[in-house]
């Protein structure tokens, strides 16, 4: 008896929430495969999930990936590396048994795959095991600034894309050092945001969207936010070209 040929793992990348921004290419992934991987908090099904649904076949493996997690235990505590490593070494093992059974795994990512996703924590640890396929999606950042309207770079412009869990100081730096800017991971981390983006001068010219491409998207002149509550899907647009018409 010939052994099992491996499967084959498929970072799909399911946009910024939309349905509809889903690419052709994402769909024809989900089609094919036998077993669908996601990230969730526990007791949920993860934004990856919801796009998705209606789009899967009968018969298909689900596979939830629970983060142990979340914003509980602060990122540089050992605790919380410690669990997030055992997380993600985990995650790949139990995908691992699927594509060793020669199954096509297909694990959601909301976004872009290699665009500050978990999927890319488990595409290191498999890919050089096995046949691996990574599908584009449209990141956060494009479907906001679509939504608003709002042209963010122009010529030779820079742009920065900075976690709002960085320094203060360090956001105020690089906030000084570039034309434009998305920031992310903003959360409870909107008040800090905020004064660094003062500190630089930029305040005026920063946009707040929440729930991009999403039903219950929204958005606002940051410096005309009221308070400082602020969702996971999150960011702040800070648009370069100044000398547009």
């Amino acid at each position: 008896m010939s052994a099992v040929s491996p499967g084959r793992l498929i970072g799909v990348g399911t946009g910024p929430g939309d349905p509809e921004l889903l690419t052709l290419k994402a769909v024809k992934a989900l089609e094919v495969a036998d077993v669908l991987a996601y990230f969730a908090k526990e007791g949920r099904r993860g934004n990856g999930r919801a796009v998705v649904e209606g789009l899967l076949k009968p018969g298909l493996i689900e596979l939830p990936l629970y983060y142990p997690v979340t914003i509980e235990i602060d990122k540089e505590h050992d605790d919380y590396k410690s669990q997030i490593t055992g997380f993600y070494d985990a995650s790949a093992a139990a995908v691992a048994e699927h594509l060793e059974a020669g199954r096509t795994v297909a694990i959601l990512s909301e976004g872009d795959p290699m665009f500050y996703g978990s999927y890319m924590h488990l595409h290191v640890r498999l890919a050089g095991r096995f046949p691996v396929e990574v599908i584009p999606g449209i990141t956060a950042m494009s479907g906001c600034w679509s939504l608003a309207g709002l042209p963010i770079v122009q010529g030779d412009d820079v742009l920065s894309v900075l976690p709002g869990t960085m320094a203060e100081t360090q956001l105020v730096r690089r906030l000084g050092d570039t034309e434009a800017a998305v920031i992310m991971k903003v959360g409870r981390n909107l008040p800090k945001i905020r004064r660094a983006l003062a500190a630089a001068g930029k305040l005026t010219q920063a946009v707040y969207v929440e729930r991009g491409t999403m039903a219950n998207s929204a958005m606002i002149p940051l410096a005309e936010k009221a308070d400082d509550e602020a969702p996971y899907f999150s960011l702040v647009l800070v648009p370069g070209w100044k000398d547009r018409p």
